[in-house]
């Protein structure tokens, strides 16, 4: 398949999409920027694979799951400052409640299971239908259901929270948790 304008378009849609969902698997907005542009990179180079009327958003999505979990698997050798404490040494943290608040449940988010992770941000922040985030996944419906749920009871524990409204008036953390599956 040739590369359209209106395909061009709908790929650069998806860029802000993709991106958010490279720095939840990633944590890193350089190296997310950079998977975003490994992932357009290949899904240019293999346009011709893509099959016209199905989901571009999950194609490119399937494409920067596989590269991340590619990069992983060469980078889990190298020593890095994973947990961010030294990083964390080199910056005064700021006294906004909300980055405070941001800030736990994105450390709570990093304690699930990769899995879990990934489903939930899948379904719950990037607005893919149960029945997408599985096909991204390669897996069947009921497993994504089941991650989520679990994601969801997990995260609800972690930040000790009794129900969505809980949240302040940022909806970040309503809408992982509380999703729209």
């Amino acid at each position: 398949m040739p590369l359209t304008d209106s395909l061009r378009d709908d790929i650069l849609a998806a860029v802000p999409s993709l991106r958010a969902f490279a720095i939840s698997l990633s944590g890193n907005g350089d190296r997310a920027d950079d998977l975003v542009q490994e992932t357009l990179l290949r899904a240019l180079a293999n346009i011709d694979s893509f099959q016209p009327g199905s989901n571009l958003p999950a194609w490119l999505f399937t494409i920067l799951r596989n590269l991340f979990r590619s990069d992983y698997r060469k980078r889990r050798r190298e020593v890095e400052d994973a947990d961010g404490s030294y990083a964390k040494t080199l910056k005064s943290q700021p006294g906004q409640n909300a980055h405070l608040e941001f800030e736990e449940f994105r450390v709570a988010l990093d304690k699930l299971p990769q899995d879990q992770r990934e489903a939930l941000i899948l379904v719950g922040a990037s607005g893919f239908s149960y029945e997408d985030a599985a096909a991204i996944c390669g897996c069947a419906v009921g497993t994504i259901k089941s991650r989520v749920n679990r994601a969801r009871s997990k995260l609800s524990a972690l930040l000790y929270v009794d129900g969505a409204e809980d949240f302040g008036p940022d909806n970040t953390v309503r809408a992982v948790i509380g999703g729209n599956g």
